[in-house]
């Protein structure tokens, strides 16, 4: 579904648009580019009903920003902030990055990085489990992680000196920036008070939000919000696998016009099978993976899933041990998250009441009453052999940092295929998934240089979105 109001002729620009807000959720005049803002711009009208429609996503557009305020149905770990080299975030990066961007807020129009860092150090020494030292390296190096991560968004803007320069050596490095109060006060705006949450449920679609006429509370029985559930999942994870749904969310991703929907919206073209829908996408530009790719990392894991793919079709070989995806304990996730919430910070009587039934977050063939999937497992000593036999083939192409490291090599190769969902790492091995057919029988020409060779590949399906 598209708005009516959007010309046939025009509808590639705005997939674009929807396209641009739907993988960055922040878009500033700088971030991701200077392009998208004025094109967000153009179709903010548009882009705010259909949003709020198909999603019930709340989209605010101002001259300098445009943020999307999405809904979070489950805890999921795919999708965590990345360094600029882009290494997830750890615990402490994630308290830095929220004690900086509340430092910003109460700064002025210009700040050092030693002024902030000091800042950020006060406020952490109240936090339990938190501390910045400006001696330690490794704090200095998560701090800085932090800091860029604003500035690549526009939050700050380096004026002066060298991040760097001072997470060598805080007492002869510094830097200064510039501070875009737009950016930091659209990138604070939590959907909730935090001093008002007693559960990380009430983070979730499944409460209800007093007062709030945006955005339509979730209903377990409502089929409207199911099928805004299964769009969101459509748009959020590489592949939505139907046997991890109930039945009336198995009912609504079976219908034609839910991915249609999402397909008119953004471009994207739906791949179905019997297991479920992979959302393609053809532009290549709304993935946060960009698969197939290039670098040593990616180039082996894309050999590493034809391998795979034809281990687990090959009749010939014998079969192959088989077992369901293990259960994703969701209540148990709540409770390990609530009990880190610092009661002493929450006010009891502006505390939400409003708390979703844990058993909301069980797997839904928990009771039996269907049986799970099962998928094929290889185990560690195939994966092993498999590297080892692309490193012997291939290995005078790859990186130099990965010629000798071959266990890093596999576990980072591994890790990409999981997080894309094209495997299901496990103890001993792995599940290997059914969308992985689609990148069996792939074909690689090498293309030797005097220097460090990359690999190539024949052209294979459209990149998968993620």
């Amino acid at each position: 579904m598209r708005n009516r109001s959007v010309s046939p002729l025009d509808l590639d620009s705005y997939q674009r648009a929807a396209r641009v807000i739907l993988s960055n959720h922040l878009v500033t005049q700088t971030y991701p580019d200077r392009l998208a803002l004025p094109l967000l711009r153009r179709w903010a009208t548009e882009l705010r009903d259909d949003l709020l429609e198909l999603f019930g996503y709340r989209l605010e557009v101002t001259e300098t920003t445009a943020r999307l305020f999405t809904v979070a149905d489950r805890l999921e770990s795919g999708a965590p902030a990345r360094t600029g080299n882009d290494r997830a975030f750890d615990r402490h990066r994630y308290a830095y990055l929220a004690l900086a961007l509340a430092a910003l807020g109460r700064a002025g129009n210009q700040i050092t990085l030693s002024e902030l860092a000091d800042h950020v150090a006060t406020e952490a020494a109240q936090v339990p489990g938190v501390a910045l030292s400006t001696d330690r390296a490794a704090d200095r190096d998560a701090f800085v992680d932090a800091v860029g991560w604003l500035a690549a968004r526009g939050a700050i803007v380096l004026a002066d000196g060298d991040a760097g320069g001072w997470a060598s050596n805080p007492d002869a490095g510094e830097a200064l920036y510039d501070i875009d109060r737009s950016v930091v006060v659209a990138l604070f705006r939590p959907p909730r008070a935090l001093q008002h949450v007693t559960s990380v449920r009430s983070l979730l679609a499944g409460d209800a939000v007093p007062g709030d006429d945006d955005i339509t509370s979730y209903r377990p029985t409502d089929a409207r919000e199911t099928a805004r559930r299964m769009r969101r999942a459509l748009v959020e994870r590489p592949v939505v696998y139907a046997d991890s749904l109930t039945d009336d969310e198995q009912l609504q991703l079976a219908l034609p016009r839910t991915a249609a929907d999402v397909e008119d919206l953004t471009g994207l073209v739906a791949e179905r099978r019997a297991e479920g829908i992979a959302m393609i996408d053809p532009s290549g530009r709304m993935s946060d993976v960009r698969f197939p790719s290039t670098g040593t990392i990616a180039q082996v894991a894309l050999l590493l899933a034809g391998e795979m793919a034809d281990r687990v079709l090959d009749l010939d070989a014998p079969p192959l041990p088989r077992h369901p995806l293990p259960t994703t304990d969701q209540a148990e996730l709540v409770e390990r998250l609530d009990s880190a919430i610092p009661q002493s910070g929450i006010f009891e009587q502006l505390a939400d009441p409003y708390a979703a039934d844990p058993s909301e977050y069980d797997d839904p063939n928990i009771d039996g009453t269907a049986e799970p999937a099962r998928y094929a497992l290889l185990d560690d000593d195939w994966i092993t052999a498999a590297v080892d036999e692309l490193v012997l083939r291939f290995g005078r192409t790859f990186a130099a940092q990965w010629q000798a490291d071959r266990k890093g090599l596999r576990r980072n190769a591994i890790a990409l295929l999981d997080r894309l969902r094209l495997i299901h790492s496990v103890d001993g091995g792995v599940l290997v998934l059914p969308p992985i057919a689609r990148f069996r029988g792939v074909v690689v020409n090498i293309r030797d240089r005097t220097a460090q060779s990359e690999l190539f590949h024949e052209p294979v399906p459209a990149e998968q979105h993620s």
